[in-house]
């Protein structure tokens, strides 16, 4: 994330540098190890294929080295936001639930939780757990860790799952009590993520602003603890022996991360053994890792869909029908070949179908094949563009010179403005400016369009749909309709697993005839691992769940 951190409810995802690496998902793989859903390519042969696991770790491992893209500029779970820090604290710092690789939540530091009125949740805290210097979990510590995403003075980047809350309190010697403003079917969710950590109260305490910097890091409960931090190079991580999961004990006494910005560094390190895996791996190596004797490239379950977001509702773009002639314009299925290996699918929704993971009977399926429908149709798109007195109106399409992806979909999206009669005009920033886009409404002046790549952080699509709301911070283009906003809140307030499906479903069928943002397409997470190591999970949820526990030793 930015350095900016705005102090209510930040809900941007994306920066510069994970624009850049998320386009890395993607390549063409199938091998014996790997066993799962086959995606179609274009031509009908299998482009890649979704393994739910890798083979198991044959035994323990003395370290093992993975590559990040960026260093994170904090561990501080408040403003962790972005995939460096949170791989890393996925690891080391646990939350009350737990999101598992299939995207489902079981509990973690809580044992139990209930929800005996529509507006409290109790949670039973686990007992017997640990913190890395060896203290023992209470209920103090999940108060005071809770609240700090309640503190203006901390700012931190998790307000939003939090916006309903009323207070954080215990209620017992291992109980916690959170009491609601109103009924909010998403805010247990959001405690097997982030907002759910659990650090020691007495760390926070001591440690103040400097808390989860290089010097101090963290002290938490997860398999591994904080070691060393050497900024510019590596953050180490070591096995925490008491851990209190036996099935999550971490397999390699340590890991290493290390800092390697550059796509093609990453690559060669990962092609000599330099370093031993890593995730999203850069999109021009597609082909070399997928034939490479140094180990495999693997595709999970993912949350993330590929947007333009329209980001100025008053221009010529206003008009519904514009957007609506721009995505059927919009050759999507070509940016997924050209841009994303083949590996990747036109996208339905602002939301991917594991988003709906839980829903009741055919609710998902019922909503998607009740959506308007944008397929590729230049003709057509012209046509209705020209109903909405399109001719020669000029749009700002923001980019940055990030990699030939993000090219690829910038120059795809300007074809698709001419295509409807509109004047694109390609305004490319550094990317510090851009990521300026997603923090401050000024730097966005005189953009209609720009890229995003956005991923939830739990099981529900109302963790894209919220982010639309009139007067959500990420609501970039400042988009209301009121019948949208009312399908949200009821949808937010139902915890009838029905209720909550047919009014998230009202939401998404409004937000894809208005098209506040343009889907373009969803993709895989992508992982390489070296010949040395196995175990791991490839998802999504790896932003939040004890990936590296289960890597070890290849057999």
């Amino acid at each position: 994330m930015s350095d900016a951190r705005p102090g209510n409810t930040p809900r941007s995802r994306t920066t510069p540098r994970r624009l850049l690496t998320v386009l890395a998902a993607a390549t063409a793989l199938a091998t014996s190890a790997c066993s799962g859903v086959a995606h179609p390519g274009a031509a009908g042969a299998a482009a890649y294929q979704l393994t739910p696991t890798t083979p198991p770790a044959a035994g323990g491992i003395d370290s093992f080295t993975w590559s990040l893209f960026a260093e994170p500029t904090s561990i501080d779970y408040a403003y962790s936001f972005d995939f460096p820090p949170n791989q890393i604290l996925a690891n080391v710092c646990e939350s009350l639930l737990r999101w598992n690789p299939d995207l489902t939540t079981s509990p973690g530091l809580a044992a139990s939780y209930s929800n005996p009125t529509p507006t409290t949740w109790v949670y039973r805290i686990r007992s017997g757990v640990h913190f890395h210097d060896g203290t023992v979990l209470t209920a103090d510590d999940v108060v005071a860790s809770l609240r700090r995403n309640l503190d203006p003075a901390v700012a931190g980047d998790w307000a939003y799952p939090f916006r309903n809350v009323q207070s954080i309190d215990k209620t017992g010697p291992m109980e916690v009590t959170v009491t609601l403003k109103t009924p909010d079917s998403t805010f247990n969710k959001y405690l097997a993520a982030s907002p759910g950590t659990v650090e020691s109260a007495a760390t926070l305490a001591k440690d103040g602003k400097d808390y989860g910097n290089p010097a101090d890091g963290v002290n938490c409960t997860g398999p591994f603890a904080f070691s060393s931090w050497t900024p510019g190079q590596s953050l180490v991580l070591k096995r925490f022996d008491d851990y209190w999961d036996p099935a999550l004990k971490a397999k390699s006494a340590q890991v290493k991360f290390v800092f390697l910005s550059d796509p093609t560094t990453r690559v060669n390190a990962f092609r000599t053994g330099e370093v031993d895996g890593g995730w999203m791996v850069p999109p021009d190596a597609y082909g070399q890792l997928r034939d490479s004797p140094a180990g495999t490239l693997y595709f999970g379950q993912n949350t993330t869909v590929a947007d333009e977001v329209v980001n100025d509702l008053k221009g010529p773009l206003g008009d519904a029908r514009v957007r609506q002639a721009l995505l059927m314009a919009i050759d999507r299925k070509g940016i997924v070949k050209a841009g994303a290996g083949g590996v990747g699918d036109v996208a339905d929704s602002l939301v991917t179908a594991n988003n709906w993971n839980g829903a009741p009977g055919s609710a998902a399926a019922d909503a998607l094949k009740a959506l308007p429908a944008y397929p590729y149709d230049p003709a057509k798109a012209k046509a209705l563009a020209r109903q909405a007195g399109v001719s020669g109106q000029k749009v700002v399409i923001a980019t940055s010179p990030l990699d030939s992806q993000t090219a690829i979909i910038t120059q795809a999206v300007a074809q698709a403005a001419t295509d409807i009669g509109l004047k694109p005009q390609i305004d490319t920033i550094s990317a510090d400016k851009y990521t300026a886009l997603f923090t401050d409404p000024a730097a966005r002046q005189g953009v209609n369009l720009f890229l995003t790549f956005w991923y939830t952080s739990i099981t529900d699509p109302l963790d894209m749909y919220g982010s639309l709301q009139t007067g959500a911070f990420s609501n970039y283009g400042n988009w209301s309709d009121p019948a949208f906003d009312a399908a949200v809140d009821q949808a937010v307030g139902a915890y009838d697993p029905a209720a909550h499906a047919a009014a998230t479903a009202q939401a998404q069928q409004i937000a894809m005839t208005q098209l506040p943002w343009l889907p373009l397409y969803t993709e895989p997470v992508s992982v390489f691992l070296g010949k040395r190591i196995t175990g791991v999970q490839p998802s999504i949820a790896y932003l939040y769940y004890p990936w590296a526990a289960a890597i070890g030793a290849r057999g």
